[in-house]
């Protein structure tokens, strides 16, 4: 046998055993403690989460279009607008990134939680998901950024409201600059 040929049966015998490894059967008893993880962790409302930055972005940049443009009124009119076509957006497009995360994660993140986590570990990580001391912990979670933001405003607005009204002000004049014929 050539070289050639010894390194293409090795090559053809590798990538049988790779396809045969990642295509390895998953036992039901470790298939319903994966079903049960994706349950407890709620991963498809990843495509909501990564919705909501671009859309609150829209609705600042919006926002800091109209300060100083506009009449406080048509300003305002005008938000109001912009905000419920920021919700009647996200109102239509998460059903749409929810049925794509739920067809997905069946042929994605289930196989790696499979390939990558014992049995064991799989119990264990339910029981992280399912503790009530977590539990308690995420429903502390907006009140506690709620205290920390309120805080961090108070301690810094001295120094960040000028920096701000500065940083506007930088960008209303070049927003006019490039909009002024």
């Amino acid at each position: 046998m050539t070289k050639a040929k010894h390194g293409l049966m090795l090559l053809a015998l590798s990538a049988a055993c790779l396809s045969a490894h990642a295509a390895a059967p998953v036992s039901p008893a470790k298939q319903a403690l994966v079903d049960q993880v994706l349950k407890l962790w709620n991963i498809d409302t990843i495509g909501q989460s990564m919705l909501q930055v671009p859309v609150a972005d829209a609705v600042q940049q919006a926002r800091a279009m109209l300060q100083g443009r506009a009449a406080p009124e048509k300003r305002d009119a005008a938000m109001n607008d912009i905000v419920g076509e920021a919700k009647a957006f996200m109102a239509d497009a998460t059903p749409i990134t929810r049925a794509s995360a739920d067809k997905l994660i069946p042929t994605t993140i289930a196989p790696l939680l499979a390939e990558r986590y014992s049995e064991e570990e799989l119990k264990q990580l339910i029981a992280i998901l399912e503790s009530p001391v977590k539990k308690k912990f995420e429903a502390m979670l907006p009140e506690m950024q709620k205290t920390l933001g309120e805080g961090v405003a108070a301690d810094t607005r001295a120094v960040i409201d000028p920096k701000l009204q500065g940083l506007k002000e930088k960008i209303g004049l070049r927003l006019r600059t490039a909009v002024t014929p």
